[in-house]
């Protein structure tokens, strides 16, 4: 189900110099911001959660998440690259497999550990909030990759919707709307960081049990759906 080859061009593509840039412009802010605030307010609890649950979780891992999910694919399906790589003998959901994978592992690197940082710079950990949304914002991860590799099958204007996603839905309805906090990754990720912090500083509107499921629900059927229509293209070239 992991091609090595796949794996290594898809890499090769998503953390180029431009790409690369983008990718990292965000944690860089989300960490400059995280040392300006202790420098003025000193080490807060409840300006730590804040912070990381506005700034980071519900903003930057997302839109990381579009970024590496999309151009896992995406730009291969415009410029008819894709053609090349459905040449060889390889089975379409190890394609998609492979490319999610990476698309994951860049999606966690970029955000999860900037996070983690970014909690460690404003409080220190204290009452496990760097852990509990740097948990968070791994598990987020899984399911914005498979979202957005999903995505990036599916439109030529992926970058474009996942970002309205990222920004409408899950920075502003996911945190603000009460009815969307159930459909909302973001919330989900938090249920398992309430979990890991234990206390009042994080909190969810989703059940653990329920967000666990969802996750899981979600990534499979993100990564079966993308699988399915890459076959399509494939059976579509081919005729």
């Amino acid at each position: 189900m992991y091609d090595p080859t796949v794996a290594r061009l898809t890499y090769r593509a998503l953390l180029g110099r431009r790409r690369a840039l983008i990718l990292g412009a965000l944690p860089m802010l989300l960490i400059a911001i995280s040392i300006v605030v202790r420098a003025l307010a000193g080490a807060d609890d409840q300006t730590a959660s804040d912070l990381l649950g506005g700034l980071a979780l519900a903003t930057m891992v997302p839109i990381i998440g579009v970024i590496a999910g999309t151009g896992a694919i995406g730009p291969e399906i415009d410029d008819g690259s894709v053609v090349y790589l459905l040449s060889k003998p390889l089975k379409r959901p190890t394609i998609i497999f492979t490319k999610l994978i990476v698309a994951i592992a860049v999606t966690m690197v970029f955000s999860a550990l900037p996070t983690f940082i970014a909690g460690y710079i404003l409080n220190g950990n204290g009452q496990q909030i760097a852990v509990a949304y740097t948990v968070a914002a791994l598990v987020a991860s899984i399911a914005y990759a498979a979202i957005f590799l999903l995505l990036g099958t599916v439109s030529r204007h992926a970058v474009v919707f996942g970002l309205v996603y990222a920004l409408v839905w899950e920075a502003l309805f996911g945190s603000l709307v009460e009815g969307a906090r159930t459909l909302s990754v973001q919330q989900w990720s938090l249920a398992v960081a309430q979990k890991v912090a234990g206390g009042d500083m994080v909190t969810s509107d989703v059940g653990l049990t329920t967000a666990t499921v969802l996750l899981v629900v979600v990534t499979v059927l993100a990564t079966w759906y993308a699988g399915q229509k890459l076959r399509s293209l494939t059976l579509a070239g081919e005729e």
